[in-house]
Parts: structure tokens; sequence; C-alpha cells
């Protein structure tokens, strides 16, 4: 497999999952700064212009977060990295996955962009806000986001709220939420996923 991504973008979650599960896998980035994205190369992979995408041993190319995260998962059966398909379990892992996706991607990915009017950004903030507080509820009684253990829903998790550091959104209201960031970080698939992208800082 090969796994294209922009070093601190979305691509990061599948970039764990892979590390998580120990599967071969090539990485290739693409300079998101210099617009190769949009170039025609890549967009005969992903016509939707960004990534992550991963290509497959069959050479398929596969795109959006969860739907690649489920698919490393279903590679590596028993990993615990997903629950079996057709389960009330999958179906909650699903559950967050999606609520990720629409619910803290999205409205956070959002705060990245420099031409946001005020009343846009305030609007944005107070969502982030609403669904930090019911995540940082859902941590304070389990400890991983879907159980008592480490699934694909935690890549995707700690890839977003990773975005909070970047984008200086204080995040010390939430301290359950704080708690498991920093428990993220020294997994080391995390912390070799971070060192492969250039995005862990550690000391000389």
């Amino acid at each position: 497999m090969k796994l294209y991504y922009g070093p601190a973008s979305c691509s990061l979650a599948p970039h764990i999952a892979l590390r998580e599960s120990g599967l071969p896998f090539e990485l290739q980035k693409v300079d998101l700064r210099g617009k190769e994205q949009t170039s025609p190369e890549f967009l005969a992979k992903n016509p939707k212009g960004y990534v992550p995408v991963l290509e497959t041993d069959s050479k398929e190319f596969i795109t959006e977060v969860a739907v690649i995260l489920q698919y490393i998962a279903d590679q590596k059966p028993g990993s615990g990295l997903a629950p079996e398909p057709k389960t009330l379990e999958r179906y909650r892992l699903m559950e967050w996955l999606n609520f990720i996706a629409t619910e803290l991607h999205k409205s956070l990915g959002v705060l990245w962009r420099k031409d946001l009017s005020d009343d846009t950004k305030n609007y944005a903030i107070e969502n982030v806000k609403k669904r930090l507080t019911y995540v940082n509820e859902r941590l304070s009684s389990n400890a991983f986001i879907a159980g008592t253990t480490f699934t694909i829903a935690d890549a995707y998790l700690y890839t977003i709220l990773s975005w909070t550091a970047y984008l200086k959104f204080d995040v010390t209201p939430w301290p359950h939420v704080q708690k498991y960031m920093q428990k993220m970080v020294e997994r080391p698939a995390v912390r070799e996923a971070l060192r492969a992208e250039g995005l862990l800082k550690e000391a000389a």
C-alpha cells in the first residue's frame, strides 16, 4: 500500500493507523503548499484534489479519512483497530468516525482559513467548544474514544485535535482532552508517524 499524505493534514490519521497495524506501506509526500494536489498527476488519483489517498496493492485508490481508516483496519483482522464488521461495536465505532469527520474535522478545519468573517469564525469556535465538551465527558470515563482500547477512531481524533496547537486554540478548559492528547503522543506508532512527517519536536 502507498499513502499519499501532507504533513500535519488529516492524512496523519491513516498514517498512524498504518503504523499501528504493522502492515507494510510506502509514504508519498504531497506538496500541499506548492498545490501539488491540483496537478493532473494527483487528480488522476483523487479528482477531489486533496489528501489522503491510499493506493492499494491492487492499484486501486481509496479516499476519505474514515473510509481509509476502516480499510486499513480490515486488512488486519483481530488487530483491535476496529471491531468485526456487522457487529454493534463496529457501528458504534462508525458513529465516532462520522462525528469526528463532520463535527470536529470540518469545524476546526474552517479555522485554518484567513478570510473568515468574525461571525463565521465565532460560530465555528462555539461549535468546536460544544463538541470538545462532549468529547471531554466521554474521555472522563473511557481511556480511548470508542472504549477501553485504541482504535482507528483515536488515530482520527488525535489528528484533528492536534490542530488546536497550530490554531492556538486553548484546550485547557477540557482536562480529559489534554490528558488524552498527551497519552496519544506517547504511543510509539504516533511518535513514529510524527517523526516521519517532521512534526515531532525532540530534544537535541
